[in-house]
């Protein structure tokens, strides 16, 4: 059920009561054709109102019952003030003066009850019912995109989530590698330091056996060939 419907419909029928409440005490002011032409009015209004009134029904049964409970209380007194009008309506009209039945209003109920007014009110009708169903499906419709919607804006959040956790790791990947990185230099500064280090090594060792072999040198020489 659509509050948004229900709301329209309720709007249309006050706009046609507040015009059918005016319509007793104008009858009082008229006579003749006038009469004849307002009670026509009447009675179309009161069928429209009725109408109206029926697709507001339609409307509140798939309606929770702490809203439809009392929405019936008040469709209920709506039936009660259009039957109290057209009571007045009925009132406010004189009888006919060949003495038949009824008078203007009864004529006007005869002339209601032609096929042509039949048709017209019938087409009436049938173009009110289709466009309270038109409202429904699309308030249906309505339903159905807000839940898509919804559904899409939970894959969403999810999928941002999801992102962000990834960001997290890809953060943390980075400052792993950044101190990988940073490992990697001092390594190489130790490696580049000890090879310095090996390289001064084998140069004193070079010497220091130069300095041997030319001190052996020496002693050979004076002992054997400084005789």
């Amino acid at each position: 059920m659509s509050s948004e419907e229900f709301e329209k419909l309720h709007e249309i029928y006050r706009s046609l009561y507040e015009e059918l409440k005016l319509m007793p005490q104008r009858l009082l002011r008229s006579n003749g054709e006038e009469k004849k032409s307002l009670l026509r009015a009447f009675e179309e209004r009161k069928v429209e109102a009725e109408e109206i009134l029926q697709g507001m029904e339609v409307e509140l049964r798939d309606a929770p019952p702490s809203y439809r409970n009392p929405m019936r209380t008040k469709l209920h007194l709506y039936h009660r003030d259009l039957a109290k009008l057209q009571r007045d309506a009925k009132t406010s009209a004189p009888p006919l003066s060949d003495g038949s039945q009824g008078g203007i209003y009864s004529s006007q109920n005869q002339q209601s009850s032609s096929p042509f007014v039949q048709t017209r009110l019938q087409s009436q009708r049938a173009l009110l019912l289709q466009g309270t169903e038109s409202l429904h499906n699309a308030s249906e419709s309505i339903d159905r995109s807000q839940r898509l919607a919804a559904e899409t804006e939970h894959i969403g959040t999810d999928i941002i989530e999801e992102l962000g956790e990834q960001r997290e790791q890809l953060d943390r990947t980075r400052d792993r590698l950044v101190n990988t990185g940073e490992n990697l230099s001092r390594t190489r500064k130790i490696l580049r330091s000890m090879s310095r280090r090996l390289m001064t090594n084998k140069l004193l060792l070079a010497v220091i056996i130069l300095m041997e072999l030319a001190i052996l040198g020496a002693v050979v020489y004076l002992k054997f060939f400084r005789r």
